[in-house]
């Protein structure tokens, strides 16, 4: 690294927003989540700061007074909204009197959404960004360093260090690259019967309750739209006995700064609304991802419509080339979902949690392997439709 300037850094506010976004643009999987401004709000709204277990603590590399790599990264004190489980390693590290928090993180915060985490201007530089993340892991003493959801260019710089690598399961929705279908009915007669059959019933019942949607994007979205969403999100995370992590002025700064990026599809019955779904869309790579819902009465069937079929249908439209569902969710491949890998890579410090963890990692690797297997024979498309 003794050709580049490292630089960690507290505050993103140090990071010139300008040189960050133009980095971004230049990697193989770009994601809005990974934009300065969207890093930015969770950090002004609090949603992802030192008081809820989120230390910033960005890492730069630079060359001739340029941004050359740089990667987001942050000092955890748990392991609360990263969607990459390792509970079990850090019990482990306790039962061997090790301390496990604080440890290293690479992620956007709250978002299990696959994407470049080293950005970087060329292999050279990816490179000497991952031996940056840990140095300085090792500098500071931590038990381990972990960067999640990465793609396969950052999968190879990892693998290339020596890092672990952890392999998960998500579902998502992916046009074919030659005749993609032309709206949510082509795409349903591609499904098997019986997959059509429990769509079209589920769809219906919505429409029997008097349910109609309304779509909203961009700076259309108003102060009241967001206000409404918030209240349903929170009702979600309400019924499940815990409280948003995102705060209702991070979507404040995102209707400032990032609005574009947003797509709120919003339910209506009697005139009155009753449900918000919330959906990240980029044209430039034709993706959606799906985000985060919520309701202020129960109907049958409506969360379905709202995350998934409503969303289908508006990337069908718009010529979008790929849906992401969210993290986890198996019921979703029996709506035109597929089973697709994520990767994790991980650094550990002590050698003998390394081996342990490494153990653990090869026979979960297996056990992801066969449950693949089985979802491939569990494959919702008509045999002359399959998808890859």
């Amino acid at each position: 690294m003794a050709d580049y300037l490292t630089r960690v850094h507290a505050d993103l506010a140090g990071i010139d927003a300008q040189a960050w976004n133009a980095l971004l643009a230049r990697q193989p999987s770009p994601t809005p989540f990974m934009r300065h401004e969207y890093l930015a709000a969770l950090h002004a709204s609090a949603s992802a700061a030192p008081a809820t277990g989120w230390s910033p603590c960005f890492v730069t590399l630079e060359r001739d007074g340029a941004l050359a790599a740089a990667c987001a990264l942050y000092l955890k004190s748990h392991s609360y909204g990263e969607y990459v489980f390792d509970w079990a390693w850090a019990e482990a590290c306790e039962r061997a009197g090790l301390a496990y928090y604080p440890k290293l993180l690479g992620a956007v915060p709250f978002t299990p959404v696959t994407g470049t985490r080293l950005l970087a201007r060329d292999a050279p530089a990816r490179q000497a960004l991952v031996q940056a993340i840990g140095a300085l892991a090792a500098t500071l003493r931590l038990s381990s360093a972990h960067v999640l959801f990465v793609d396969e260019v950052d999968r190879e710089a990892f693998a290339r260090a020596g890092w672990l690598l952890r392999e998960g399961v998500q579902f998502h929705w992916q046009a074919p690259a030659t005749d993609p279908p032309a709206d949510f009915d082509a795409l349903l007669q591609r499904l098997q019967r019986d997959k059509r059959k429990k769509i079209a019933q589920e769809r219906r019942r919505v429409a029997d309750a008097g349910v109609s949607f309304t779509e909203h994007r961009g700076e259309a979205i108003d102060a009241g739209l967001w206000d409404f969403f918030h209240h349903c999100h929170t009702l979600t995370y309400r019924a499940h006995g815990s409280t948003p992590y995102l705060s209702r002025r991070f979507f404040a700064e995102q209707a400032r700064s990032g609005a574009g990026h947003w797509l709120l599809f919003v339910a209506w019955r009697g005139g009155q609304r009753i449900a918000a779904s919330l959906i990240a869309v980029d044209d430039a790579q034709r993706t959606a991802w799906g985000r985060y819902w919520g309701c202020t009465e129960y109907l049958p069937c409506l969360h379905f419509e709202a995350c998934y079929y409503q969303p289908l249908a508006w990337c069908l439209r718009h010529g979008y080339r790929r849906f992401e569902g969210g993290a986890q969710g198996e019921h979703k491949m029996a709506r035109g979902l597929l089973p697709t890998r994520t990767t994790s890579a991980h650094w550990l410090r002590d050698p003998r949690l390394a081996r342990a963890v490494a153990d653990a990692l090869g026979r979960e690797g297996e056990q992801i392997a066969g449950y693949l297997d089985e979802l491939s024979e569990r494959n919702p498309f008509r045999a002359d439709r399959r998808q890859p």
